[in-house]
């Protein structure tokens, strides 16, 4: 987003009335809620959707993670198409372009157009979750900006939390299509109160869009993605996917080389001389790595593995996003106490143990003590993304802000898109293809990727060790701190 944008509102926001400054927030809570449910939502419905498109549950991982590359490949853009067109009309396209994805991936036949249309889905959500939360920046003050971002924030951690059930209760007794469909409604009725209602800002002076930084950022990391996804599912060999690998690096490395020569470049790349942005960018695209691929292997263990239904495996997944929410209010204390470098540290080494704990789940595991490892997984996850989150601006200036924010969620989206990529590329591999519609062959590739997944989180300790004792001091001490 236009960090210039952002901080002359920040100042003199524009007087709104009381009317829109009370349904503003509604409005954009509901798109974080459905953003963040499509997240989710397809991860117990996986084997049912699979088995009618009569493909593997494991090559679904593409259809989960399509979603949320799109959200990492047109997040850098939104800012700018605010700027350009307006926050309305922003606003309003992304909403039809995400109700309209939903749609059509409705529709979808075979899982080569669900891909496609859940792209369509991202492409819309990208612009929804930014452009929604700059109009806030825009109309509230200071005073009540706070206020305002805490209740937006709030649909963000309901949506993960009951994704997994409702994706579990529309399989179960409606059909596997009807996921989509339940965001036409929910969409039409947003576009309806976004034209009477949202206001429309815009900025006199623009900068002009990189056009060659997009092409260049945008095809790296979907060649990237695409790597990642036939390795192991087609019969390339290994020359090609080495050159398909080759290319892509060489795109993005494409794009680094460029951004360092443009003057209003898409991504700020020179953020990554602070040392604690840097850290904290970095050190969370690897953790999430290894954690992103959790919620695409939990309903397969749930569900492939013990022979539960969708409904009981989203029950099971609820704990972890009833602990992330009721864990918010201590962290800060945590923080205050510990400190970054301390919490980082030792939080991601016992997410990483946590994750290999999951390795240990099997018939006899009862079920209590599967609730309980699922809670106390969540806490870790929410303290872990916390402090990821805040910390990426602990020493960036007001000015780059939007910036850095910008570079966060991409990567951010970015990594979980990798993550679930990863997850089924373990799998593959410890999985042969004969055992694959084995429950207890794919129980025991499940284990060995919840294994490697947990090692390559605790890895992720490197990076964090890098920072110093009295990193983000300052942060922990702001009475605003983002907490989601």
């Amino acid at each position: 987003m236009n960090a210039d944008a952002l901080q002359s509102t920040n100042e003199t926001p524009p007087s709104a009335s009381a009317g829109i400054k009370h349904i503003l927030p509604w409005l954009v809570a509901v798109a974080f809620f459905m953003e963040s449910l499509d997240t989710t939502i397809l991860n117990t419905a996986v084997p049912t959707i699979s088995q009618a498109l009569g493909v593997s549950v494991l090559s679904m991982k593409a259809v989960l993670a399509s979603y949320t590359l799109s959200l990492a490949v047109f997040i850098p853009i939104s800012g700018w198409m605010a700027d350009r067109f307006g926050t309305r009309r922003v606003f309003a396209s992304a909403i039809g372009l995400f109700t309209l994805g939903s749609f059509l991936c409705g529709l979808s036949s075979n899982i080569h157009l669900l891909v496609a249309c859940r792209v369509l889905q991202g492409a819309g959500g990208s612009m929804m979750v930014p452009v929604g939360r700059l109009t806030l920046v825009k109309t509230f003050a200071k005073s009540e900006l706070v206020m305002a971002m805490s209740f937006v924030a709030i649909p963000g951690l309901v949506g993960p939390m009951l994704g997994p059930l409702i994706g579990g209760l529309v399989v179960s007794y409606l059909q596997w299509r009807d996921i989509f469909f339940l965001n036409i409604p929910i969409g039409l009725t947003g576009l309806i109160l976004v034209y009477l209602r949202l206001p429309d800002y815009r900025v006199q002076t623009r900068r002009p869009l990189d056009i060659e930084g997009l092409i260049l950022f945008g095809s790296g990391i979907a060649l990237l993605s695409y790597v990642l996804e036939i390795f192991g599912e087609h019969g390339l060999g290994v020359g090609e996917i080495v050159g398909l690998l080759a290319l892509s690096c060489a795109l993005i490395a494409g794009y680094g080389l460029h951004a360092s020569r443009t003057h209003a470049p898409l991504l700020e790349m020179s953020l990554f001389r602070i040392r604690t942005f840097a850290a904290a960018v970095s050190g969370s695209f690897f953790t999430r790595l290894g954690i992103g691929g959790a919620p695409f292997l939990l309903p397969l263990l749930y569900q492939v593995g013990l022979g539960l239904t969708p409904v009981q495996s989203g029950l099971l997944i609820m704990p972890q996003a009833a602990a992330a929410i009721s864990t918010k209010f201590l962290i800060p204390k945590l923080l205050d106490w510990i400190g970054y470098r301390g919490l980082l540290v030792s939080n991601t080494v016992i997410l990483g143990l946590m994750l290999m704990l999951f390795a240990t789940v099997g018939q006899g595991t009862p079920i209590w003590l599967i609730v309980a490892q699922a809670f106390c997984y969540g806490a870790l996850t929410s303290t872990q993304y916390t402090c990821m989150n805040t910390l990426v601006y602990a020493d960036v200036p007001d000015a780059e802000s939007s910036g850095a924010s910008t570079i966060a969620s991409t990567l951010q989206q970015l990594s979980m898109s990798f993550g679930v990529a990863a997850a089924g590329l373990t799998t593959v591999f410890f999985v042969p293809a004969r055992l694959r519609s084995n429950p207890a062959g794919m129980m025991h590739g499940l284990h060995e990727a919840f294994f490697a997944l947990g090692l390559l989180t605790i890895l992720s300790t490197l990076v964090f060790s890098r920072l110093r004792r009295g990193d983000g001091a300052a942060e922990t001490r702001r009475k605003d701190i983002h907490l989601d």
